[in-house]
């Protein structure tokens, strides 16, 4: 595992429950300007070796990237348990709950 890596990942973990991050924002955390793809690989990557609450993770727009049928409607429900509103249209207000307050 690179050193860029365990940044993102501990960027990952650092997102409590009822908050959100974006994949650019878990990224600068980590130290990387342009780093969003590199987030998205760890996630889909290494989210259960590494026990990471990927239904925090969001586009930074607040919307859910993943599609219905592919985990979208367990992301949302997952950010609800955690006292997180989601749209309809599967979006959470990100200077509401965003970590960074974005």
């Amino acid at each position: 595992m690179t050193e860029t890596t365990r940044r993102i990942i501990k960027a990952i973990r650092a997102v409590p429950p009822g908050k959100v991050c974006s994949y650019r924002d878990a990224a600068r955390a980590a130290g990387l300007v342009n780093g969003a793809r590199q987030t998205v690989r760890i996630l889909h990557s290494m989210t259960k070796s590494e026990g990471l609450p990927w239904h925090r993770i969001i586009r930074s727009d607040g919307s859910i990237a993943l599609e219905s049928g592919n985990g979208r409607e367990l992301q949302i429900k997952l950010l609800r348990l955690e006292g997180i509103a989601v749209s309809k249209d599967g979006r959470v207000d990100m200077k509401t709950y965003s970590v960074t307050g974005n």
